[in-house]
């Protein structure tokens, strides 16, 4: 805590005299502002809780859907791969909202780019946002009637990868249709890995083995089908029903290497398969109502089911012999689930002038059965159950505007086998302070707080063999555990330059993370709420117009100072990362260029990194038709990875796949009568279906 004692009052003393942001009382810019903002270049305008980004008429012309729409706006601190279909923020994932709605990727892709109006960009969500680290949310026109198809492929020229999306939207009246299917496909993608572990012994001794890569690869193949109605009487009534189904064909990674020991004994062929499939239906139903002098109520549920498979194969054989290899380990996990969510919320919100009132509740009940086949068809079932509560109270006064808010959290799991489990009470304070010096200059003061319950993989008692002598076992006395951030930003419009430089700090006094003890000649990897985590982030977030009308850059670069501490561990991380995005426009062609360098998260004993990604793509639009190619890891290699600090098992693995892709893709985009938006949903349920996670190291 060193660390926070001497720099966070710091930062206090000298800021909280010029406090800092909110959030304004309506999310709707007058009409006769939308004029000027009507430029050849996207605009952000600093509002009290978000930042608000202007589509130009350019970035609409170069984008044939929601995806490419957002690449073309070149948020500074988002990282959006069209390619890959993901949308992040410092390496966090985004909660999208269209409308404010919940939504997916291929819900935003499916977005015709001449509707969307603006995009809000909110960094430090409110109470009602339940904990979600970021916000992006698509404003959507709303026309009346009409329809459009769109219709876009992708794929690779050397491997068996790409993507294929169709979504069809039709209006009547004050109704509209919606249908889309998505395919993904990654089908043995070639892979390998970089791997090493010693391991110490209670006794002092020890054990080192490292392995040479032979061979692997990766499947990641999935769907997803969906159909929804929406039903909009502007300002009274919207009603939004939806049901899908995603179904997940293979989930794999498979590494095979050849394992030298320190001990001297015989080399070892290594097998190592990791993977699930299953499918998840999804049903969701909204209603909004508006009452009189501006008082809306509003309810959403969503339900989910999963019906699948996880599993893990460890194999170890002699090197040395003929083709029939004598097995010296041989471990397979299979778990089967029959799981189920279930989740509603309500909101009431009352506006007036220069302030704002939300008061909301939901519930979320998961039920989970999970069959292990590899205990002899053992059942376990577990129950889990959380309630939320909050309000939120939002003040404009002149240049300062102050949102405040508290959330109550109830959670509550057990299993039904053994009859164990926990259950707890969690408050969840939240402020924002906004400043405005002008319109160019803006500081902002926010506090966050959120919970995060045990899942289920954590909270499982059941026995999981990992490899020969190391096994992974649940703790169900793990207690919800809370987190704390506090961020100062300062936001900046300058001629031909916008951008953001801030600070933040964060701790979870009692994070849930895994640690390592022995038992007699078994390595056990459990789970606790430890001692801490907590971290210091220095990040700047620019863009920049180079040339105008032809050539934009974006980025966003962190330096992170963070220290954890569990069970007889004490460790510290410091480290870069960060994205740039670079697009020249014109003529009808546009060339994008992005690099990221993932951030290294320390978490328990493991410092852990995802992908080092760089992506160029040339595209050329012409009528309703939009033709591409491009290379994903043109320069650099590929790397994923984790690096673990135990005292008990030190290793380093280096996930390495054959990323070096070229890839041609082309999209439609046709649209007849005027188009209508889906429905404005304010609030989101959480019913996300929780599955099993076989072993695997």
């Amino acid at each position: 805590m060193t660390i926070f004692k001497s720099i966070v009052p710091a930062v206090l003393t000298i800021i909280l005299p010029a406090t800092t942001t909110a959030q304004e009382v309506t999310d709707t810019i007058a009409v006769h502002e939308l004029n000027e903002v009507v430029v050849k270049a996207p605009k952000v305008i600093r509002k009290a809780d978000m930042d608000v980004y202007y589509p130009s008429q350019s970035a609409v012309e170069n984008s044939h859907n929601g995806m490419q729409l957002l690449t073309n706006l070149m948020i500074p601190s988002l990282t959006v791969t069209d390619a890959l279909g993901t949308i992040k923020a410092a390496g966090q994932s985004v909660q999208v909202r269209i409308n404010g709605r919940e939504a997916s990727v291929e819900q935003v892709k499916s977005l015709l780019p001449s509707t969307v109006k603006r995009v809000e960009w909110i960094d430090n969500p409110g109470v009602r946002y339940n904990g979600a680290s970021y916000v992006l949310n698509f404003i959507v026109a709303n026309p009346t009637l009409g329809g459009s198809l769109q219709a876009e492929g992708r794929q690779a020229m050397n491997t068996a990868w790409g993507d294929y999306f169709v979504d069809g939207k039709f209006n009547n009246g004050r109704s509209q249709f919606e249908v889309g299917a998505l395919f993904k496909l990654t089908d043995k993608v070639k892979s390998h890995r970089d791997y090493n572990e010693t391991f110490r012994y209670p006794d002092g001794n020890s054990l080192t083995r490292t392995e040479s890569p032979i061979g692997g690869h990766v499947d990641n193949t999935f769907g997803r089908l969906w159909s929804s109605y929406s039903y909009i009487k502007p300002d009274t009534t919207i009603c939004y029903i939806e049901a899908s189904v995603d179904p997940k064909f293979s989930d794999n990674l498979m590494s095979k290497g050849l394992l030298s020991l320190s001990d001297g004994t015989e080399d070892i062929i290594l097998t190592e398969s990791v993977g699930s499939k299953g499918t998840t239906p999804k049903l969701s139903a909204y209603l909004e109502h508006h009452l009189s002098n501006k008082q809306t109520i509003v309810v959403d549920f969503n339900s989910s089911f999963y019906f699948g498979r996880s599993y893990s194969t460890y194999l170890e054989q002699k090197a040395a012999g003929d083709q029939q290899r004598e097995h010296l380990t041989s471990i397979d996990t299979e778990i089967k689930d029959r799981n189920q969510a279930y989740a509603i919320e309500a909101n009431y919100i009352k506006q007036w002038r220069n302030s704002r009132l939300t008061a909301g509740a939901s519930y979320t009940a998961n039920r989970n059965r999970s069959v292990y086949e590899n205990l002899g068809g053992q059942i376990f079932h577990q129950r889990q159950d959380k309630a939320y509560f909050f309000t939120e109270y939002f003040q404009r006064v002149n240049k300062v505007t102050l949102t405040a808010g508290i959330g109550a959290q109830y959670t509550d799991y057990l299993f039904k086998e053994t009859n164990q489990g926990n259950h707890s009470w969690n408050l969840r304070p939240q402020a924002t302070i906004s400043y405005r010096l002008n319109q160019a200059h803006q500081f902002r003061l926010s506090f966050q707080s959120w919970q995060s319950t045990p899942s289920l993989a954590e909270s499982n008692v059941t026995p999981q063999q990992i490899d020969g002598f190391q096994w992974r076992i649940g703790n169900t006395n793990l207690k919800t555990a809370s987190s704390y951030m506090l961020t100062l930003r300062y936001n900046f419009n300058i001629p031909h330059v916008a951008g953001t430089f801030g600070v933040r700090a964060f701790t979870s006094p009692d994070a849930i993370t895994p640690y390592l003890y022995w038992n007699e000649n078994k390595l056990i990897t459990s789970y606790e709420n430890s001692r801490g985590l907590q971290n210091l982030t220095f990040f700047l977030s620019p863009q920049i117009e180079i040339i105008p009308d032809w050539l934009m850059a974006s980025g966003h670069i962190q330096y992170r100072i963070e220290r954890m501490r569990g069970s007889d561990y004490r460790l510290h991380n410091r480290n870069w990362s960060g994205n740039v995005n670079i697009m020249l426009a014109h003529w009808g062609f546009e060339l994008v260029g992005q690099y990221v360098r993932a951030q290294h998260e320390l978490w328990g004993e493991k410092i852990s990194w995802g992908e080092n990604l760089s992506i160029v793509q040339l595209s050329y639009n012409w009528k309703n038709w939009q033709f591409g190619a491009g290379v994903i890891m043109p320069f650099g290699k590929y790397d994923q990875g984790s690096k673990m600090l135990s005292k008990w098992n030190t290793n380093e693995q280096h996930t390495r796949l054959d990323m070096r892709m070229p890839y041609v893709s082309i999209s439609y985009n046709i649209q007849w009568g005027r188009q209508k938006r889906g429905a404005q949903k304010l609030i989101n349920a959480d019913a996300n279906v929780n599955t099993s996670t076989a072993g695997g190291r």
